[in-house]
């Protein structure tokens, strides 16, 4: 639609220049002026001629109904003045020898944009912090954070994924704590993240303490971890050993769970990694001035700026958050040299970016506007919020289990001798988990309700991934090659070429807004309008040997876009179901 909507662009752009030669408006300005009207039986594009009034020195009517006299292009059936709108039709036979031709020949690189061809990308995304589990809460800044890397390397982007491990801080200090008192090494060895994640539960309600229960909290117990971490920034033995432990368990889990999603990483540098590259960056905010102390604490004061001082080190010295997240974009700029580096956490967490994206803007970094923040929602569990440290989650791995466990058993019964059933049911499982959570807006919360998530009725994952398994027994039926003309006979067949023919510009919009959901509701409107099609139209059956060709050259183009947009949105496709 992208090609159709620049051809009509030109088009009123040289009555536009006939009209007013000195008018100063741009082919990619009517590009962005033209609409999709909100019912279709109005067009399938709108021109808003009042947007031209001024330029012109016309009343919109009056542009209309000139342009409408003159807009005559081969991809336009019709197009007629209304109130002060174009209202445009496309031409069916040219979405048959242009638009469906031109997906048959690109196959999965149709729609395919190249504006990132020789830039890259930096995406931190996922980023769990080692020693907690994979629960729904980090399916967020998981699946949003990989499409955004699929969408980026689909439009030429030279892609860098890093797993930013959570894998420094206090918390290891209350879980060296917790090991020394409470610990077992052998049981840790057998259980992995669980069990460090039971310790973890536990000294952090030892340390709060139960007041109805008349058990008092620990603030000794929170000194000592802040001690033992203390030792860790400086290089004790005992400590870093303990801890490399506690990663090397935590990865090996959430290993699992990156291979369930297809997801692989470039880097797993994590917090630690910048550790002896952080005093470079305070020294240079000290050098510039930058830096105050204040009741003990080293800051940048952002008041001006209309926010809270950002705090760069403790009073004992140690570093926080913004001092790793300095030094790590200042690493990344001198090894990846990227265009853009983009962040994919919490919407809770937008104080902190802008705190310190303004920093690096401070510190003279040119690079400070290549910072990009995408931030996401909560995730709540039926209204409760979820919380690691009170042990109140809902395990990924569980629910990918128990997606896996119903779409097995609605096979079994609908076609229990379905070959590969144990891939094909873990494809659809999973998929249905993440179609259900990149539906949403990313920056909508959720509160996650397991029933709806896991339904096969409506607007869900199964359900588009049964339509490309659909397409595909189609396909496979297929004993003749056509090769004649291609010819549109019914609606159904024109609303699912004008679907498709919406690709590139759907993956324009998700990558400029960050926004996933604009992938997966498209392939929920390609799902609709193919099966509308298949219901409504015989297409091996079909008598006519031109219809039956076209049909068939039809139900391949969307084969081949479902799969290029389903792998844009961490969902696999599946041939069978």
């Amino acid at each position: 639609m992208l090609k159709i909507k620049a051809l009509i662009a030109e088009k009123i752009h040289e009555n536009v220049l006939s009209i007013n030669p000195a008018a100063e408006i741009s082919v990619e300005d009517i590009v962005g002026m033209l609409e999709y009207p909100p019912d279709t039986s109005m067009g399938d594009l709108a021109f808003p001629c009042f947007k031209l009034s001024k330029a012109l020195r016309r009343a919109p009517v009056q542009i209309a109904a000139q342009i409408a006299d003159s807009l005559t292009l081969d991809c336009i059936k019709s197009a007629e003045a209304v109130n002060g709108y174009l209202n445009i039709k496309i031409s069916d036979e040219y979405l048959g020898e242009k638009v469906l031709a031109e997906i048959l020949e690109k196959k999965e690189n149709y729609g395919r944009p190249t504006f990132g061809c020789g830039k890259t990308v930096v995406l931190d995304y996922s980023s769990p912090n080692v020693a907690k589990p994979f629960h729904i809460g980090h399916l967020g800044t998981t699946v949003i954070g990989h499409s955004l890397k699929k969408l980026h390397e689909f439009a030429g982007y030279n892609c860098i994924g890093i797993n930013y491990l959570g894998d420094w801080g206090t918390q290891f200090g209350k879980l060296i704590v917790a090991y020394r008192l409470w610990g077992d090494k052998q049981q840790i060895e057998e259980g992995g993240i669980d069990k460090l994640v039971e310790l973890y539960v536990r000294i952090n309600n030892t340390i709060k303490g139960d007041e109805e229960k008349g058990i008092p909290a620990r603030d000794d117990l929170a000194q000592q971890a802040r001690d033992e971490f203390r030792k860790m920034e400086e290089g004790d033995e005992e400590n870093i050993a303990l801890w490399k432990w506690f990663v090397e368990i935590s990865l090996a889990e959430y290993e699992k769970t990156y291979k369930q999603l297809d997801i692989e990483f470039d880097s797993y540098k994590g917090e630690s990694f910048y550790t002896d590259k952080m005093p470079a960056q305070v020294q240079k905010l000290r050098d510039m001035g930058l830096m105050k102390i204040d009741d003990g604490a080293s800051i940048v004061d952002l008041d001006e700026y209309g926010m809270p001082p950002c705090l760069i080190l403790k009073r004992d010295g140690s570093t926080l958050y913004p001092t790793r997240d300095i030094a790590a974009a200042y690493y990344r700029k001198q090894t990846y040299n990227f265009d853009k580096a983009i962040y994919v956490t919490s919407n809770q967490q937008n104080l902190h970016f802008k705190q310190w994206f303004k920093v690096v803007e401070l510190m003279g970094y040119d690079w400070y506007d290549q910072l990009v923040h995408v931030p996401y929602g909560t995730v709540s569990l039926n209204g409760a919020k979820l919380a690691t440290r009170t042990g109140n989650v809902v395990l990924l791995r569980d629910l990918f289990s128990l997606a896996i466990e119903k779409v097995t058993a609605i096979m079994e019964e609908k076609n229990p001798d379905l070959r590969g059933r144990e891939d094909i049911a873990e494809a659809v499982g999973v998929g249905a988990i993440v179609f259900y959570y990149l539906y949403n807006n990313r920056i909508k919360d959720i509160n996650f309700n397991l029933e709806e998530a896991l339904s096969f009725d409506g607007n869900t994952g199964p359900y588009v991934q049964y339509t490309y398994a659909r397409t595909c027994s189609v396909l496979e039926k297929v004993t003749e090659c056509y090769g004649g003309k291609v010819v549109i006979s019914c609606e159904e067949e024109s609303a699912l070429l004008k679907t498709l023919c919406q690709f590139e510009e759907k993956v324009n919009i998700a990558i400029r807004d960050y926004e996933p959901s604009v992938i997966t509701r498209f392939i929920l409107d390609v799902a609709t309008a193919y099966n509308k099609f298949y219901h409504e139209c015989k297409i091996l059956g079909a008598e006519d040997a031109s219809i039956r060709g076209t049909r068939i050259l039809l139900t391949e183009a969307t084969k081949n876009v479902l799969g290029a947009a389903f792998s844009l949105v961490c969902m696999k496709k599946t041939e069978r179901i």
